[in-house]
């Protein structure tokens, strides 16, 4: 007669252990969820707390004149608020990061984000174009991170973080970029 409490799938785990399993897989997925609920909670605040003081994102213009320099592709690594490089933005097409493509035109930046509404900055917004270690909680181990400081309509001054495919073309960025 077989012994009923051995479970023939857990190759002989009797009942009790199986059941200590179970309530233990039970509490951690609950702590796990518990955890995930309060990251998306604190984002919220973030986006709450910041949506002020960010306001509304420039307006794309009607047209543009031809690029100052050629479209680079790379990631978006996100916007902070100056100058603290991990004061992360969590408001509108800034919070997200993406791949993205950076193109600059007399009349500002152009960052085609891909999924996402693209940003504008105007020229007149820019103060600074340099590179960057780290920004946005994304560290590199060298200067790769293209960092553009720029005033909001608001008055807020932000910076946003661009990393290329190819670092080379940063240069580019910072010769043309001088103010």
């Amino acid at each position: 007669m077989a012994h009923l409490s051995v479970w023939a799938g857990w190759g002989g785990v009797n009942t009790p252990t199986l059941i200590t399993y179970y309530v233990l897989a039970a509490i951690i997925m609950v702590l796990v969820m518990l955890a995930i609920r309060g990251m998306l909670k604190g984002w919220m605040h973030r986006v709450q707390r910041q949506s002020g003081t960010i306001g509304l994102l420039p307006a794309l213009p009607d047209t543009v004149g031809p690029a100052i320099i050629a479209p680079t592709k790379g990631m978006y690594v996100g916007s902070t608020l100056a100058p603290s490089w991990q004061d992360r933005i969590a408001v509108g097409a800034l919070g997200f990061r993406s791949k993205a493509v950076l193109t600059r035109y007399p009349e500002g930046i152009m960052v085609q984000l891909t999924g996402g509404s693209p940003i504008w900055i105007p020229d007149e917004s820019i103060t600074a174009i340099r590179t960057e270690k780290g920004i946005a909680g994304k560290v590199l181990t060298y200067d790769g991170i293209l960092a553009i400081r720029w005033r909001l309509p608001s008055g807020t001054e932000i910076d946003t973080g661009f990393r290329s495919d190819d670092r080379r073309e940063l240069a580019n960025w910072v010769k043309e970029g001088s103010i």
